[in-house]
């Protein structure tokens, strides 16, 4: 079916939703709180599944131009010694093909490059929106693409479900050098990853009690292996982005509304906002967007196709999302655990 569409938030699950619906044959506008469009560097991991959904988007070519495979990483203690191995390997075995690392904003310039081919879907900057009933009034479907603090959500589930904080920081940065060496080091209460992005450069990210500043990040870290002094040194704390770690609970009963006053439909961290440590926050993301468009690509035309369609990506996406997200947060607590020596003995007997 086609029908009139609006797309609110202008991040990764809005814009994927954008072209699945143009692709789809529906007249989308995409509505963007912000007056500009977040350009910030932090690199994303890309599973083959979500490499497979951007295929169907028409995008997967413009992602790979720019993204780097990831291979060859460990879990190591602050000493250097390598206690498993991520299952990367795996990954590509199982799926043909490998974990990709892209930069956010060579995403992005996908995503909207993607939208622009099809010339005719607005992207409004610096709407805000406050009235979800009477956007959705004049439309076949509204899309809550708006993040975690997402007023489509809010209009339409209330504020049972919204922003947890975990209790730990997260540092994210790009150094100017290669790292040897790929994963994550686990220590008492903290971590810190290092993964490629693109030649010359190395993403990494970092997590620390919440009072930590960036005058004292070095400092947590100044012993543990190289090149994890190196990489921190050789990134200018100016360039730093530092976000306090959250989580959308309770989950959500439902991931579309299908009302009176129009149907909404939720994607990406409006829906199930999730801690970054399985790095499935994006690709969660691209599932929902492929998923939800899918679904109403192939609804008879109609209020009552749009609502079938809405229930069949519910069907498709809640539980296998929330599982995502609630693997990650227990999967934080691990990571970040004091008790070190007990975790550590778990991760060593994990298949190499």
């Amino acid at each position: 079916m086609t029908g009139t569409a609006t797309v609110v938030g202008a991040g990764i699950g809005g814009l994927a939703t954008a072209i699945g619906l143009r692709r789809a044959g529906w007249s989308v506008t995409v509505l963007e709180r912000r007056t500009e469009l977040e350009r910030y560097g932090a690199a994303f991991g890309i599973h083959p599944t979500a490499q497979s959904a951007l295929d169907r988007l028409g995008v997967g070519d413009a992602l790979r131009e720019h993204a780097v495979p990831y291979r060859d990483a460990h879990i190591r203690t602050p000493d250097g010694a390598s206690i498993a191995r991520l299952p990367l390997e795996r990954i590509e075995r199982k799926a043909g093909r490998p974990e990709l690392l892209i930069s956010r904003p060579y995403l992005l310039d996908a995503l909207l490059a993607g939208l622009d081919a099809f010339g005719d879907v607005p992207i409004k900057l610096g709407e805000r929106v406050t009235d979800v009933d009477a956007l959705a009034a004049g439309q076949d479907l509204v899309i809550g693409a708006d993040g975690i603090r997402s007023a489509v959500r809010t209009a339409r589930f209330g504020d049972r479900s919204g922003p947890r904080e975990v209790g730990t920081v997260a540092w994210i940065g790009i150094a100017d050098i290669e790292s040897p060496v790929h994963g994550e080091t686990w220590g008492s209460g903290r971590f810190f990853g290092l993964t490629p992005v693109e030649p010359g450069l190395t993403n990494w990210y970092a997590t620390a009690p919440e009072a930590t500043t960036a005058d004292e990040l070095r400092g947590l870290f100044a012993g543990w292996h190289d090149p994890i002094p190196r990489i921190l040194a050789a990134t200018d704390p100016a360039t730093w982005i530092r976000y306090e770690m959250r989580h959308l609970h309770p989950a959500l009963p439902s991931f579309v509304s299908a009302e009176a006053s129009g149907q909404v439909a939720l994607v990406g961290d409006a829906a199930h906002a999730m801690t970054p440590n399985l790095g499935q926050g994006a690709c969660t993301a691209i599932l929902d967007a492929d998923a939800l468009t899918r679904a109403l690509a192939a609804a008879p035309p109609g209020p009552a196709g749009v609502a079938g369609a809405l229930r069949a990506y519910d069907r498709e996406r809640r539980r296998s999302a929330q599982r995502t997200a609630f693997a990650s947060r227990i999967l934080h607590r691990f990571m970040s655990t004091e008790r070190t020596r007990l975790r550590d003995a778990a991760v060593r007997l994990l298949p190499g």
